[in-house]
């Protein structure tokens, strides 16, 4: 026959077919070729007749085509670039709509780059950082890529290869500042390689070394590691840290030589970081001088000659909060290694938890830390995230205003950090309700004990049976407490301590020691043995609940 024969694909991303390498099949699926008046086209059986609907075709025929694993090789001509398209296998083509033949462009996408470099395809990109092709296609050079869809669109049609059009409605990431959509665009960056060396083999055992509370923290950091191959730490960034390597023109080599790095880190002390970037902008001074000799000096030294240029990347933010377990258990403050707790929310497992167990494990130190804490986040009385749209949040200094900077500790105390906190105007009430019962308690002892002085304090055995009962009582408690603090479970210093003083405090001892106090011989055993185990507890609730 004369009709040629084409292999039909879809895309909501016209823009990305001048970076097409490939056309991606299913190995398992059943494949076929649509006959039509004017064309035959390859696709899978199952997706056939919803085709022929989208398109608007009545007349066709299905002819029996390979499975999708034979396939595998073949090419085929790109629609409007003098290039081949290789045919490819991939477990991520879907029957849930198009064709069950996907456009492959390695420069966008993430399935797209790791199937691309499964068959060896260059990581093809003709577009650059603002957005807009480059010379590699200059049928379209300088156009913003999202402006080029329509235009994309013609050049199908005018070449005759654009079956059917049609606008959706679908997900698509979108930025969170400018509300756009945005583009996947692969770049030349650094890595930390988490499969060499066993890294992360180290990071898990590591991970096993640490408490973790709560406990679920150790499955999650576990299971980010578990699926985690690399960590970028490259940023294109006006400033930062920047990271010492330096490159040869025309070539793809790099240098990052741990003595070059020394000797410059040497130099940042000295004069500043802000030397790299005056070096790359072209600023002549002293201290550009210097690191401009410093590098020639590097490059002789290992024979390497040749024009070359500084690398303008900056290091992942994570990468800085990440050494700083070096910075300060290492260098200074007289602190020793690891530190006993890292405290953060529960984002920062993905976060500088993980940031800094890998810097750590990565230069043989083990973790930089004994046990991890993670707290949630602050919520409404429903549960939903504070928002200054919905404005169901109070501000802090307006909280002590109103309410005072104790009842604002209270309140903190007494949530589970474990999982997210909730705030509200009622909430704050109910803790100024707590913290009167705490005052009113401490008031009454206070008054209780005013004329009773240390060496007035009745020994153990002489005190009256009561005494005894709830001096017991108190010892449990205090214990509890302990152990709470020691658990990090603040709120339940708190409950504990509320009970305490509110049922077996104020409702019962002290209601039973009024007429002990009040009528009693003044110096007499019955009121100093009250007064003595009042003293111990007033000491005790102050230390535990103290800021």
């Amino acid at each position: 026959t004369s009709k040629p024969l084409s292999v039909l694909i879809w895309t909501t991303t016209p823009w990305t077919l001048p970076a097409n390498l490939a056309i991606t099949f299913h190995p398992d699926f059943e494949y076929v070729v649509m006959e039509t008046d004017t064309d035959r086209m390859v696709m899978a059986r199952e997706l056939a007749a919803q085709v022929a609907a989208e398109a608007g075709i009545e007349n066709y025929t299905l002819h029996d085509a390979p499975r999708g694993s034979e396939f595998e090789n073949k090419k085929c001509k790109h629609p409007f670039i003098d290039r081949e398209s290789l045919l490819i296998l991939g477990d991520h083509v879907t029957l849930e709509a198009g064709s069950g033949c996907v456009h492959t462009a390695p420069g966008h996408g993430h399935e797209d780059y790791l199937v691309g470099l499964k068959y060896g395809l260059e990581i093809y990109s003709p577009v650059d950082g603002r957005g807009r092709f480059t010379s590699q296609f200059p049928e379209f050079e300088g156009q913003e890529v999202e402006a080029s869809n329509k235009g994309i669109i013609k050049l199908l049609d005018d070449k005759g290869l654009l079956l059917a059009e049609k606008k959706i409605t679908h997900s698509y990431p979108h930025d969170w500042r400018e509300k756009k959509p945005i583009i996947f665009r692969a770049t030349p960056q650094w890595f930390i390689s988490l499969e060499r060396a066993n890294l992360r083999d180290q990071l898990l055992a590591a991970v096993d070394q640490v408490e973790w509370i709560p406990k679920w923290g150790k499955d999650r950091i576990s299971a980010m590691l578990d699926n985690r191959v690399e960590w970028c730490i490259s940023r294109q960034r006006a400033w930062g840290v920047p990271i010492p390597a330096i490159h040869l023109k025309g070539s793809d080599d790099s240098l990052l030589d741990p003595g070059f790095i020394r000797k410059f880190a040497d130099l940042v002390t000295e004069t500043g970081v802000d030397v790299w970037y005056e070096y790359i902008e072209g600023v002549e001074n002293d201290r550009t001088s210097r690191l401009k000799k410093l590098v020639e000096e590097t490059l002789k030294e290992k024979g390497i000659a040749g024009e070359w240029y500084l690398e303008k990347d900056t290091l992942d933010v994570w990468f800085d909060s990440g050494s700083s377990h070096h910075a300060v258990l290492n260098e200074d403050f007289g602190l020793t290694y690891p530190a006993d707790l890292y405290l953060e929310g529960s984002d920062q497992h993905r976060g500088w938890f993980q940031s800094s167990l890998t810097n750590a494990v990565a230069i043989g130190a083990g973790a930089p830390f004994k046990a991890v804490l993670t707290h949630g986040f602050v919520v409404d009385e429903k549960g939903e995230k504070l928002s200054k749209t919905k404005g169901n949040y109070i501000e802090a200094n307006e909280a002590v205003q109103e309410y005072g900077a104790d009842i604002l500790r209270i309140w903190v105390a007494s949530e589970d950090f474990r999982g997210d906190m909730s705030v509200s105007k009622e909430i704050l009430k109910q803790r100024m309700e707590a913290y009167r019962r705490f005052r009113n308690t401490f008031r009454f002892i206070l008054t209780s004990i005013s004329d009773f002085k240390l060496e007035d304090s009745v020994e153990e055995k002489d005190l009256l049976e009561i005494d005894r009962y709830f001096h017991r009582k108190w010892v449990t408690l205090e214990r509890n407490i302990r152990s709470a603090y020691e658990k990090y479970e603040f709120h339940r210093v708190y409950h504990l301590a509320n009970v305490f003083c509110t049922v077996d405090l104020s409702a019962r001892y002290l209601d039973i020691l009024k007429d002990r106090l009040y009528t009693f011989e003044r110096d007499g055993l019955a009121r100093r043995s009250a007064q003595t185990i009042l003293l111990e507890i007033l000491k005790g609730l102050v230390q535990s609940l103290s800021p």
